[in-house]
């Protein structure tokens, strides 16, 4: 007895590849990548913010005179100009300052990670729930953040730090503590936007819980303008800390961060100029880098920016 052959309607349509299953998001990250390799500014940032991450995770091994971090001193060479030995001189005890930067690049590197981490992981989820809830719950979270946001971030976080005592983790924990304020705002008038379209009515007319509804469809479509904002606290988070380390509520010497080597080098300007000079370079090319970087994020994420 003979099988009857497949008809043409009973054959299985061939797999499709990965590329072709997820065509149109390729085609929108290429597009994206196209965008920012365009512009200088956003490449540039790019380029100081790898750099500064390559300097974080690799700085021990890279610096020449990795004891320097870590407060050895050698008198004999203290206050030497930049030279071949001490690309960027040495301090008041003799260590040498290009070492310092590099090492100082983890200790700022974990600031940015710890304040913007934590104040993204308080905000959003406060804005989210004062944008999607609405009521009592929107209006006691957004009068506290008014409150916080009345008075001057730094000036609130030096009281903090006076508060706990100075040092490089009570610093974090000052900063991230007036640095949550800005999320709110930011994701819960991005949730009374999103709220009200279409898919998310729908998600509300066949059921969907409230928790699945914020998780699948609120928060992903806040994560633009969450995203643009962290990239650009990140510099300015780094530079607040450098601050505080400055007039010396920060970290203590000897280490290596870069507003409390600036703090001590003041003393010894304009003679030893390159004492201060590279660690304020570091900062500067550091939050430039954030900033740029931020702008190139903002201009391929939010579509209004680009028409702008």
């Amino acid at each position: 007895m003979t099988t009857p052959s497949p008809t043409a309607s009973s054959k299985q349509p061939p797999a499709l590849t990965f590329r072709e299953r997820h065509a149109s998001r390729i085609r929108q990250w290429r597009l994206y990548a196209h965008m920012f390799r365009s512009s200088f500014s956003s490449m540039l940032g790019l380029l100081l913010v790898v750099l500064f991450l390559f300097l974080a995770a690799f700085g021990p091994w890279l610096a020449p005179f990795p004891e320097d971090a870590l407060g050895a001193t050698d008198m004999a060479n203290r206050l030497m100009p930049p030279g071949p030995v001490h690309w960027f001189g040495t301090d008041e005890m003799g260590s040498d300052i290009f070492s310092r930067v590099i090492v100082g690049a983890r200790t700022s590197l974990w600031i940015g990670i710890v304040i913007t981490g934590l104040g993204a992981l308080i905000g959003v989820p406060l804005g989210v729930i004062a944008g999607y809830k609405g009521g009592w719950a929107r209006a006691v979270i957004m009068r506290v953040t008014e409150l916080f946001l009345a008075v001057p971030g730094l000036a609130l976080a030096l009281a903090i730090v006076a508060a706990l005592g100075p040092g490089i983790t009570n610093c974090m924990l000052a900063l991230a503590i007036v640095w949550w304020p800005g999320y709110v705002r930011l994701v819960e008038a991005k949730t009374l936007s999103v709220k009200e379209e279409l898919f998310v009515e729908s998600a509300r007319s066949i059921g969907a819980k409230t928790p699945w509804i914020l998780w699948h469809h609120i928060l992903p479509n806040c994560l633009s303008p969450i995203i643009v904002k962290m990239s650009m606290d990140m510099g300015m988070a780094i530079l607040a800390a450098a601050g505080l380390g400055f007039i010396g509520l920060g970290a203590r010497p000897p280490a290596p961060e870069w507003g409390a080597m600036i703090s001590v080098a003041r003393t010894y300007m304009p003679d030893w100029w390159w004492y201060s000079f590279f660690p304020g370079a570091a900062i500067f090319l550091t939050v430039l880098g954030f900033n740029l970087l931020g702008d190139g994020l903002r201009d391929i994420l939010d579509p209004r920016s680009r028409e702008r």
